[in-house]
């Protein structure tokens, strides 16, 4: 096996599983802060619907190939990346960690994936861009008319961000019920304003910001075929399918359930991204074979942040690498481009109870990780 393929099964330090970083991060964290970030929306239906969505879906292993070499990478927006794997945008990230946006951009950028920075985090935009030299995209909460966000956007390239995400699912805050009933308010929603521009953003409003700006915009919350190909007629580069983790509409759809019908309405005209309870290697080679470019994840580098700052996050990814390098070659396929639909077979019974931590089997016998 050669040195590059070596890598990819032999991780080292002291986190050795991904489940490992949940308790060390739930031994750091507050309980507020726990919550808000295993927490979703009312019922937490749609949080439990991204995770039947992915156990839901089996893989159609090929045998007999020449797997002695797996590569994991792609590009996306021009850069390269080691793994079809975006940090999602988390909104305070310095409860995790003090340095917030920074800590995760390095981390992202010494592995080599992209961060997407959240607009309600700290540090800022221009600070969090300093801290990752790597790929990165900027994502916007919408608080102000078009001219605000036109300064946003200009403030963003000339920070040297690749894209631009405007989040779109969020027309109504949501009611996450473990933080009322913590009576917990995070800090930027306590002091946020403006939201009535959130609320009135249209495709006017899409229009305006791909006729003033030449920086690639990824529209992120889509959640049906309708409305990722109003996307491609009004020219934008990123359809995100997302369900915002749960956070919001309750009784949504589970994010790989709603990708198919988006890669069909998609074909081929804006790279598509997917998040949703994605946090196993497994979960990849499944979105990347319905035809995803790329997926996010938040929960997961949140944990890493909080039990190991920048080196947990990279020691993350690394053990993510492992799980992904892993399962490629089980399945049969030595690149992304080879993957398809013939390697997932849907419909599948589910194994386990879905709730935020049911990849985590191994957690199982502890109440606060059963969900």
């Amino acid at each position: 096996m050669d040195q590059e393929a070596k890598h990819l099964f032999e991780p080292a330090g002291d986190f050795q599983c991904l489940h490992e970083f949940l308790p060390a991060a739930r031994a750091k964290l507050s309980d507020n802060i726990w919550s808000y970030l295993v927490g979703a929306t009312e019922t937490e239906t749609t949080l439990r619907r991204n995770r039947l969505a992915l156990d839901s879906l089996a893989l159609r292993p090929r045998v007999c190939v020449d797997v002695s070499k797996v590569s994991l990478g792609t590009t996306l927006f021009g850069r390269k990346l080691r793994l079809p794997v975006i940090l999602a945008p988390v909104g305070s990230l310095e409860s995790f960690d003090p340095g917030g946006a920074a800590t995760a951009g390095r981390a992202a950028s010494a592995f080599g994936v992209p961060i997407m920075v959240s607009s309600v985090t700290a540090p800022g935009l221009e600070e969090a861009a300093a801290a990752a030299p790597g790929p990165k995209i900027f994502q916007l909460y919408v608080r102000g008319d078009n001219a605000w966000i036109d300064d946003v956007a200009k403030r963003a390239v000339d920070s040297g961000y690749d894209a631009f995400a405007i989040t779109v699912d969020t027309a109504a805050y949501s009611r996450r019920e473990r933080d009322i009933a913590g009576r917990f308010v995070k800090p930027w929603r306590a002091v946020a304003t403006g939201q009535g521009y959130q609320a009135s953003f249209t495709w006017d409003n899409v229009k305006h910001f791909k006729d003033k700006h030449s920086i690639p915009l990824i529209l992120k919350g889509i959640g049906t075929g309708e409305d990722a190909a109003l996307c491609c007629e009004h020219g934008v580069d990123g359809v995100y399918v997302s369900n915002h983790g749960g956070r919001q509409l309750d009784h949504g759809r589970g994010s790989m359930d709603i990708l198919p019908e988006v890669m069909e309405a998609v074909r081929g005209r804006a790279k598509v991204i997917v998040d949703g309870s994605i946090c196993r290697g497994t979960d990849i080679v499944k979105a990347i074979a319905l035809g995803a470019d790329a997926v996010a994840m938040g929960r997961m580098y949140c944990y890493a942040m909080a039990a190991g700052g920048e080196a947990g996050v990279v020691k993350m990814l690394e053990l993510l690498e492992h799980e992904f390098g892993v399962s490629m070659a089980l399945a049969g396929a030595r690149s992304l481009g080879e993957l398809n639909p013939r390697y997932v077979f849907r419909d599948a019974p589910p194994v386990a109870r879905p709730h935020a931590h049911s990849a985590f089997p191994l957690l199982q016998t502890t109440p606060e990780y059963r969900g």
